[in-house]
């Protein structure tokens, strides 16, 4: 009898690692299916705002070398 308990906490302790990797599988998925839903609405807000991420901006505070006044 003395013998069997060890193996029962083994397998006590197996079970419960798997349920555990199981929850924290599921976990894992949940916190990637918010970032994308983030992601997605950041996105839609940026596209309202009319961000378009494919082009530069057209202003920009910085000046261009043939902006520059010639000096003397």
């Amino acid at each position: 009898m003395i013998k069997n308990m060890p193996e029962d906490d083994v397998e006590r302790f197996l079970a419960e690692k798997k349920t555990l990797e199981g929850k924290r599988h599921e976990l894992i998925k949940e916190v990637l299916r918010q970032k994308e839903a983030a992601i997605k609405a950041f996105d839609e807000k940026l596209e309202k705002l009319g961000y378009d991420g494919d082009h530069p901006p057209k202003r920009s505070h910085h000046k261009h070398d043939d902006d520059k006044k010639p000096t003397e």
